[in-house]
């Protein structure tokens, strides 16, 4: 592929561009706002005058935008890349979006004879500026071998999740647990530093247990993913340890909504027997909750 065409030039997509540009490709770029064109288009970028005018004539397309609603108006709207997307040529959404949209886009790219793959991206904007993005794709095997050269010169990861859509399933998985992770940690330092200690060493305490280290590196591949639930850490020892943080964080006047919102999930555990299970088990116990018979 020489030719693509790229819609979306934010704090993720311009770097994405400028990658693609530095590794010699011809690219035809289009933003709504005038100055992040421009600002590409200085760095050997042709201009477009629309997702339709960035479309034409090119291999293949990109969009990076801020939600579906911009990609389904960049791609089926007035002016819009399905336009003038040629049969053949491959469309990469790489947009954080929900997967329903993703779905709808591949549904009418398909009609039209246009290969879809669904690529949202992991890491940071920085990661972004050194190529060196985790790139989640969905689609076929032949089409992300297509675009396997294209993606390389934008991430250093490159995970194949499954058909189209499955990219960007995979990201708000992986963006539940990272955003989630972030309050949980915030509501920890908290309570260290409201309980007398210091926050730096806390955080060197937690590196050295599964706190800091992360469960998929350390308790689930041991424990819950071999189904192997003989306890390492008990269920009903982590609900009472995880009671008495709370206890702790209510003396001091502090909400910890995340903490106490876990502490439901071990009390559904022992609810359904697994109190002398590890901890690990509440992997488990949802597992079998999702797949109960409707009643």
């Amino acid at each position: 592929m020489h030719h693509i065409g790229f819609i979306g030039l934010g704090t993720m997509g311009a770097p994405m561009a400028r990658n693609l540009l530095k590794s010699g490709l011809a690219l035809r770029v289009f933003d709504i706002e005038p100055k992040a064109l421009h600002a590409v288009v200085s760095a050997g970028a042709a201009a477009a005058t629309s997702a339709a005018d960035a479309a034409r004539g090119a291999d293949c397309v990109i969009t990076m935008l801020p939600n579906g609603e911009h990609v389904e108006e960049a791609t089926f709207g007035k002016e819009g890349a399905a336009e003038t997307l040629k049969p053949g040529s491959l469309f990469i959404e790489m947009s954080t979006i929900a997967p329903a949209v993703t779905d709808r886009i591949a549904g009418k790219m398909a009609a039209r004879g246009i290969a879809m793959l669904d690529a949202p991206v992991g890491r940071s904007s920085q990661h972004a500026v050194e190529g060196k993005l985790l790139i989640m794709v969905g689609g076929a095997q032949a089409d992300v071998n297509r675009a396997r050269p294209v993606l390389e010169k934008l991430g250093d990861t490159i995970v194949h999740c499954g058909p189209v859509g499955s990219g960007a399933r995979m990201k708000l998985v992986n963006n539940m647990m990272s955003i989630t992770l972030n309050v949980v940690t915030a509501e920890a330092l908290m309570l260290a530093e409201a309980s007398g200690l210091d926050p730096e060493l806390a955080r060197k305490v937690m590196l050295g247990t599964a706190a800091g280290q992360g469960h998929m590196a350390t308790t689930y591949p041991a424990k819950v993913l071999r189904n192997d639930l003989t306890p390492g850490f008990m269920v009903d020892l982590a609900h009472k340890d995880l009671g008495l943080a709370l206890d702790l964080a209510s003396q001091l006047r502090l909400g910890v909504p995340t903490a106490a919102a876990a502490r439901q999930a071990y009390e559904q555990a022992r609810n359904a027997g697994r109190g002398r299970h590890d901890w690990t088990c509440v992997y488990a116990v949802l597992r079998e909750r999702w797949r109960a018979p409707s009643p």
